[in-house]
């Protein structure tokens, strides 16, 4: 049995580089351009999911506290 090589291509890479994030529009109210202060893409990312983390986890805790009442 021949084994064919063929480049495995990662399909998130074309859809990482469609959705740039816009840390002024997730940050709205800051003095700074957040945009200018954090070039890197990978770190633009990760402060967007941090901040949709946040967002999840503060969702929880108020399920939480409504199903104790």
């Amino acid at each position: 049995m021949e084994e064919q090589e063929h480049p495995q291509e990662d399909q998130t890479q074309p859809e990482e580089r469609r959705k740039e994030v816009d840390l002024n529009s997730l940050f709205p109210g800051k003095q700074v351009d957040l945009n200018r202060l954090f070039p890197d893409e990978g770190t633009r990312k990760l402060l967007h999911d941090l901040r949709r983390n946040r967002r999840d986890i503060e969702r929880f805790i108020k399920n939480l506290s409504l199903e104790e009442e």
